[in-house]
Parts: structure tokens; C-alpha cells; sequence
């Protein structure tokens, strides 16, 4: 079949809407009609070249949700006219990590940018060509083909434009200060960088009862939407949040401190170590340039002496399969809030300017609406 789909054909480029061509779902895969894709920084990353691809062209977009139009050879756990959300970790459920509650860690997350399926092979084509998907899912595409373990069935009642960021920037985001930053009750907990994941890392906080969370972005216009989602503070500097973390503890700094921005560097992460206190967790969900290796800032007596640790995160630490299930079922319940987050809807033809406009902090997250563009 043919559709439309954001292709990047040069790194760093800009996305290109193009007609491509998909082949039918072989064994163990489907074939997803998008309904919507959440325009996360880590695809952006692309654009930019800080996350250098080995294959290009490649469509990308790893937060999406839609509905099955048909399935391969061995599909068994889902069926045609389900509502899935895009998981970008095939988790095959067998593996070391799998087998221990950590489907995050999956094996099957090496072969995230080699642009081919789990068989080694291509689904997407234009021109002639074969293009890559990024993590195997490209939710940047009117139609996509991914593996089965790469989707999770939801209930239908919830609008994709809303179910669509359960692929990636909830459960990153809420699972950084749950899981892996493991925030507790009373807890004095620093967010940096209030973007889609650090608005969600602001409700995890909230969940798992911290009594001040600070949230932290140099962009002043993220600030005011930070108090709907958690923060009971906000900053543009960080050491000003760390001062008032230390008011706040006898001078001992913050439990927690979770770094959510855009590009993370090395300074910014020696200065969250700095505001944590003895035994405190530095969670690190941002990703940085991949092109360079940035050097953290790091005092050689106070690390071991206060024992603090500098914890990195992928996915927030969860299992999708359990953890997408459960975050549908809280946004029912009004214990998520999931439709506040998105700032604006795009057709996909306006891609590019969408991610100008969360270049410009005008977004929490910015979703391209596939159903309202048809």
C-alpha cells in the first residue's frame, strides 16, 4: 500500500512528507493505521544529527497510537480493529531482562536504529529505496507496519491524540520519579526541564506524595502550566533551586533531581549532583549530543563520601506491557492527566513547523492528529 510519511534522507535535514510504499505484515508483525503521533525531542535529536542514524532514509516517531488493519502469520496476542499504543522497545519477554520485570532493557533494543525489522529486513520504500524505521515502529507515517511485540492494546475510548504519548513521554517521563528515582512520600524533589517528559516527571512526583517538587527551565514560558502538573515551584535557574531545596532541609539539598531537558550536558548534570543531599539520586532521562562525549563535573571526595548516585533511565523504568495498561486506567480514573499536555494538534505536512514551535518553548507536546487530517 501506499501513504504519506515524514522522511529524513540527510543528517542534520529536515523532515520531508513523501509518498511511500509499505509491504504487507509478515509473521509476527501489523499493520496500524496511526491515529496520532506525539512529537517527542528524541526524534528531533534526528533532525538535528546529535543521535547519528547508520541508515538513512529513515521515517521516524516512536510515540503513537492508532488501530490494527491487519495482522501477520503467528499474530495471536492481537487482532484486527484493536486501539494499540507504539511501545519503541520490541520487548520479546524472554531475555535476561525481560524475564526480571525489565522490558525497558529488552535485547531486541539494539537493533532500535538499524532501520530494519526484526527479521533483518525492510517494510518501507520510496523512490525505489528502502527507508528505515526508526525503532521499528515510524509513527511519522499515515500507515505503519512493527513488529506485534511492539504495540499494546488499550481501551478504544480513549482519543489517540491522547493515548499516543503513553508510547513515550508518560511513562519516561512519571517513571523517572517513580521507579527510578523512587520518590517517597515528603520528599523534597527537583525536575529540570518541563518540557512533555519533565510536565510528567512533575506527576509522578505528585503520585508518589513528594511534598515540594521544583521544577526548572530556563524558558520562562513553561513555567505556568508546571503548577497543573505537580510543580509547587518553579525556576529558571537551577541553583536557585537548589538553594531552596537546602532551605528546605536543613541545609541538605533535594532527595531527587531529575533531568528532563531538551540536550543534556555535562555541567548541568554535576550541577544536580551538587544540589542533592547525602545518599540523593540524580536521575538522568535526557540524552545529549551523541556525536560528542560530554564531561560531567564531578567532586572525587563528596560522590563516594556522600554516597549520592548519578542514575541513568531509559522508558522511566517501565515494563509497557504492564505499565500502558495501568496508565489508561488512572487517566479514566482522573489520576492522569494525559489530554493537558498537548498544547497543539498538527497534520503531518506541518511537521517541521511543529517542531520549530517546541524549539521556540511554545509546546508542552505538540501531536500530529492523523483522524482530524484525513
Amino acid at each position: 500500500m501506499r501513504c504519506q510519511a515524514a522522511v529524513m534522507y540527510t543528517q542534520p535535514g529536515k523532515w520531508e512528507v513523501t509518498e511511500v510504499e509499505l509491504d504487507p505484515p509478515r509473521a509476527g508483525e501489523i499493520l496500524i493505521r496511526m491515529g496520532a503521533a506525539g512529537l517527542c525531542h528524541s526524534d528531533d535529536h534526528i533532525a538535528t544529527g546529535d543521535l547519528p542514524l547508520p541508515y538513512l532514509p529513515a521515517c521516524a516517531g516512536h510515540e503513537g497510537a492508532g488501530v490494527i488493519e491487519a495482522v501477520g502469520d503467528g499474530v495471536s496476542r492481537l487482532a484486527v480493529g484493536d486501539h494499540v499504543v507504539t511501545t519503541f522497545i520490541p520487548s520479546c519477554g524472554h531475555c535476561r531482562w525481560c524475564a526480571s520485570g525489565q522490558q525497558a532493557l529488552c535485547d531486541n533494543g539494539a537493533l532500535l536504529f538499524s532501520g530494519r525489522q526484526l527479521d533483518d529486513t525492510f517494510r518501507m520504500h520510496a523512490g525505489g529505496t528502502d527507508v528505515g524505521q526508526v525503532a521499528m515502529i515510524s509513527t511519522f507515517s499515515e500507515y505503519t507496519v512493527v513488529p506485534e511485540l511492539s504495540a499494546v492494546r488499550i481501551d478504544p475510548s480513549v482519543p489517540f491524540t491522547s493515548a499516543c504519548l503513553l508510547g513515550c513521554c508518560v511513562p519516561t517521563g512519571w517513571g523517572s520519579a517513580v521507579n527510578v528515582g523512587q520518590v517517597a512520600p515528603g520528599d523534597v524533589v527537583i525536575v529540570i526541564g518541563l518540557g512533555g517528559v519533565g510536565a510528567n516527571a512533575l506527576q509522578g512526583c505528585r503520585h508518589a506524595s513528594a511534598t515540594h517538587i521544583l521544577g526548572v527551565d530556563t524558558d520562562p514560558k513553561k513555567l505556568p502550566a508546571a503548577a497543573t502538573f505537580g510543580a509547587t515551584q518553579t525556576f529558571t535557574s537551577l541553583d536557585d533551586a537548589a538553594d531552596t531545596a537546602r532551605q528546605l532541609t536543613n541545609g541538605q539539598g533535594a532527595d531527587v533531581a531529575i533531568i528532563t531537558v531538551g540536550i543534556n550536558k555535562g555541567d548541568l548534570m554535576g550541577g544536580a549532583l551538587n544540589a542533592i543531599r547525602k545518599a540523593g539520586t540524580v536521575v538522568v532521562t535526557a540524552t545529549g549530543d551523541g556525536r560528542a562525549d560530554e564531561l560531567v563535573p564531578v567532586n572525587t571526595v563528596a560522590l563516594p563520601m556522600y554516597q549520592k548516585r548519578l542514575q541513568g533511565a531509559i522508558y522511566g523504568g517501565c515494563s509497557p506491557a504492564r505499565a500502558i495498561p495501568t496508565f489508561v486506567d488512572m487517566y479514566k480514573s482522573g489520576q492522569l492527566l494525559l489530554d493537558e499536555l498537548i498544547t497543539r494538534t498538527y497534520p503531518l505536512a506541518e511537521i517541521n513547523q511543529a517542531y520549530e514551535d517546541m524549539h521556540a518553548g511554545n509546546n508542552i507536546r505538540g501531536v500530529i492528529d492523523f483522524v482530524a487530517n484525513r
